[in-house]
């Protein structure tokens, strides 16, 4: 069974990601900022990181930047996850390793088709 870490301040979007997620297939692993995603990552890498843009003390962004950089950090696949929706927070964010990108508020649909194409279901 794959893992998923979902990060995100909000511990609703955790819980509605997790039963998305557990849906499909995947064991879930949480953090609700960079930092414990970070800590999380470094002890176990996930296959797949559905992230938050904006969060308190490390953001996904920063996060993504030191994860892409730790022994075998370019494996996990990231979706991020956010409310922030013009083309250059999305073009930073693929440039900084993201594989994909999602709109809040979401659905399984759209979860389901985002981890489809960058293969992991």
């Amino acid at each position: 069974m794959k893992t998923c870490l979902v990060v995100d301040d909000s511990s609703v979007i955790r819980k509605v990601a997790r039963r998305i997620l557990e849906g499909l297939e995947f064991t879930i692993e949480e953090a609700e900022d960079g930092e414990q995603a970070l800590d999380a990552c470094r002890r176990r890498l996930p296959e797949a990181i559905l992230l938050d843009w904006n969060m308190p003390k490390m953001d996904g962004y920063e996060f993504l930047r030191l994860l892409r950089r730790l022994p075998g950090g370019d494996g996990p696949k990231v979706v991020f996850c956010t409310t922030e929706n013009d083309v250059a927070h999305i073009a930073r964010a693929l440039h900084a390793g993201a594989n994909e990108y999602i709109m809040k508020p979401f659905d399984k649909e759209i979860v389901e088709a985002k981890f489809q194409e960058v293969g992991l279901i």
